[in-house]
């Protein structure tokens, strides 16, 4: 692909990648992204591939590793089956999460089941089918005692909060004294609470911690494994007997959103966690991961359609097809989630010309739905495109239906040497091959979701 250098800017940050340059132009080229099409996600295949690829390499020394997604930062069956073969295995926490990793085809050994809520039906699946299912509390460890079959395959944990404190992002921090998330470690009480769980159940054999993501530093959440770790230490050596036999250390690891480079690396995260736990690594316990934005994040994207431009009050708005429905997190904490934005022509190929500082707004209906404020960029205008760089987690997979806005369509690319026969759904302009992941949201679609099968329930009418 091209290296091109000039066509975008962004104030205070690193320029867009120019990798998916080629990307941009054929999917405008081929109608992805266009009028009829004015927002749509994208996936780049071979990057997951690759991130996959460096997270086993960072693990290679260690035996027993199961390295599971968490389906949440993309909850698309195409892209879960796409890990699955990558040899991943999957955490879900929902119903409908555990549904989706089951037609992804993840075998039930390979997936684990994490949230603070878990119904008796939820629950009875799990043992049914051999999911490991780590318990969020005591009180959930009392309800599978009742429910808990002996013959069950699934493995069993209980989730502890290491109380190591938060990041720099709130709502992103799991480990504060305050989390809703599992068993409050340093509360008075609990550690011996903890122990004596393990004692009364012999099934139980696993703990579970996850510190946090975004905004958590690698020394934060090294501490949290590491005091995990010092806990099933402690557990086994009351108990007389190697009970906990693995750790599922939960994911987390934070992407680096201000530029193109991958920092910190998987190799970073293992190496922060050798230096806070040198045991454990060592065989002694099986090791769960759960990662999920930092496999994905850079390798996808959200291309949208500029509808119009104005100015107000002496600032350039682009209005486009990309807000809160879509880049969520970003348009309600914008300190918290910046996105690099690149600008494209009406052709899809890359904007230049001088930088003017610019909104970039969204769709919706309320003034707040802007994805970047004074964004230095070059000139737009009716019918460019923009793209919202590394999001591809969390974003296009996961929208929210504010003002009954469709679902975008969502396409895997890779490269290709040459010219296709356009079968399976794919298409290419000689370097870029697509395959929808996802189709577009319909009209006829939403309003099936909106309840049009019973349009008449709540009217009134007489005998």
């Amino acid at each position: 692909m091209t290296q091109t250098t000039s066509a975008h800017h962004e104030g205070g940050t690193a320029p867009p990648p120019a990798r998916f340059d080629a990307v941009v132009r054929a999917a405008v080229g081929q109608g992805l992204l266009g009028e009829g099409s004015p927002v749509a996600g994208f996936i780049d295949t071979e990057g997951v591939r690759a991130s996959v690829g460096a997270l086993h390499a960072a693990f290679a020394a260690t035996p027993g590793v199961l390295h599971t997604f968490a389906a949440k930062a993309c909850s698309l069956v195409p892209v879960l089956r796409l890990l699955a073969d990558c040899g991943m295995g999957c955490e879900v926490a929902s119903p409908g999460e555990l549904r989706l990793a089951l037609e992804a085809g993840f075998a039930a050994s390979r997936i684990v089941m994490d949230s603070p809520a878990k119904t008796r039906e939820e629950i009875r699946l799990a043992l049914a089918l051999g999911v490991a299912v780590n318990a969020d509390s005591l009180d959930e460890l009392r309800r599978i005692d009742a429910l808990r079959n002996p013959g069950t395959a699934s493995v069993l944990g209980l989730r502890v909060n290491p109380q190591v404190g938060g990041g720099s992002i709130g709502p992103m921090s799991t480990a504060t004294d305050t989390s809703k998330f599992g068993v409050a470690l340093r509360d008075p009480g609990a550690r011996e609470a903890i122990v004596r769980a393990f004692r009364e159940r012999p099934w139980l054999t696993r703990l579970h911690a996850h510190v946090g993501s975004q905004g958590c530093p690698l020394e934060l959440i090294a501490d949290g494994v590491a005091r995990t770790y010092e806990l099933a230490e402690e557990i086994n050596a009351t108990l007389g007997v190697r009970q906990v036999t693995s750790l599922d250390i939960g994911g987390g690891l934070p992407v680096n959103f201000a530029d193109e480079t991958v920092r910190p690396s998987y190799a970073d995260y293992v190496a922060a966690l050798t230096a806070a736990a040198p045991g454990l690594f060592s065989g002694r316990y099986s090791l769960v991961t759960e990662f999920g934005r930092s496999l994905l994040a850079k390798n996808g994207f959200i291309g949208a359609r500029v509808e119009y431009t104005k100015d107000a009050g002496g600032r350039r708005i682009a209005l486009t097809h990309a807000g809160a429905q879509t880049a969520t997190r970003t348009v309600l904490m914008p300190d918290a989630w910046p996105l690099r934005i690149g600008a494209f022509g009406p052709d899809g190929t890359p904007r230049s010309g001088p930088a003017l500082a610019q909104d970039i707004a969204g769709p919706c209906c309320f003034a707040g739905d802007v994805v970047a404020y004074g964004r230095e960029l070059p000139e737009l205008a009716e019918d460019d495109v923009i793209v919202l760089y590394d999001t591809g987690a969390y974003y296009f997979s996961t929208p929210w239906a504010y003002n009954s806005l469709p679902r975008p369509a969502v396409y895997g690319f890779r490269a290709v040497a040459g010219p296709t026969d356009g079968s399976g759904g794919s298409g290419d302009d000689g370097q870029v091959a697509f395959t929808t992941v996802r189709d577009a949201q319909s009209l006829d679609d939403i309003a099936a979701e909106s309840g049009l099968a019973h349009a008449d329930a709540l009217i009134e009418r007489g005998d």
